[in-house]
């Protein structure tokens, strides 16, 4: 039988679940996070799951003024690729996203993000050009970057190894939830032009690439709301065949 604080800590858990999102907003420079609230998060990471125990991760703490100036000063960018595939997975109203149960609302993106092609007459060549339009006054950033020489046993394109840095990832931001931390993943720091100015500025070994990065922080103005949708279990759960829905 499952006693009443063993209840309390599983609501904690899926409260926290739930809660945990992204923060978009630029963060307060001069507000950092505690010393031993870094300290838990990285933590986190530490007993993230891994493949075989290999732990195939490093994590660059950035907070230091002038690196954070030095990254933000590198061209970023947006693919048309990424607009194009960003797109697809966009509703442009509340209905229509509620409907769909995945993906986002558009007006989260730029206005050059809402259009199949990128192009869009409110579009400009500036809108993240830059890493520090990305980082959003950051005071911390934190880099998870793994060793390209190694992958788990048996795992084609190390899969199993892509999967424990995703492990890192949640683990990390669930604990940043948890204390009331801002966090936003950065997938544009693992770009292959982003990534070869970084290994300048951060001294990273060729052998050592970046899975992704996040902001840390706290909010300087108030995040605006965002629908925020999830499918049903019955709908993408399957009872002994994949034929049978959990709702059949």
């Amino acid at each position: 039988m499952t006693d009443s604080s063993e209840v309390n800590e599983f609501t904690q858990i899926s409260d926290v679940i739930r809660r945990r999102h992204s923060v978009r907003v630029p963060f307060d420079p001069g507000h950092q996070p505690a010393e031993d609230e870094l300290q838990s998060i990285l933590e986190a990471a530490r007993w993230a799951p891994t493949a075989h125990n290999m732990q195939n991760f490093e994590i660059i703490v950035v907070d230091d003024q002038a690196t954070l100036a030095a990254i933000g000063r590198v061209r970023g960018g947006t693919s048309e690729a990424f607009v194009r595939e960003n797109y697809a997975q966009l509703s442009f109203s509340e209905e229509e996203l509620i409907r769909k149960g995945t993906g986002l609302i558009a007006t989260m993106f730029p206005p050059s993000w809402r259009t199949p092609d990128g192009k869009s007459e409110e579009a400009t060549d500036v809108e993240h050009g830059f890493l520090d339009e990305t980082m959003r006054s950051c005071p911390v950033v934190l880099i998870v970057v793994y060793d390209t020489r190694e992958r788990a046993p048996a795992s084609e394109g190390d899969f199993l190894g892509i999967m424990s840095l995703g492990c890192v990832m949640q683990s990390m931001w669930l604990t940043a939830e948890a204390l009331g931390i801002g966090m936003q993943i950065m997938s544009v720091f693992s770009a292959q032009h982003v990534e070869e100015e970084l290994r300048e500025i951060l001294s990273i070994p060729d052998y050592i690439d970046i899975a992704f990065a996040c902001r840390l922080g706290y909010p300087a103005v108030e995040p605006g709301r965002y629908l925020r949708v999830r499918r049903e279990i019955q709908h993408f759960t399957h009872r002994n065949t994949f034929a049978a829905h959990g709702d059949d």
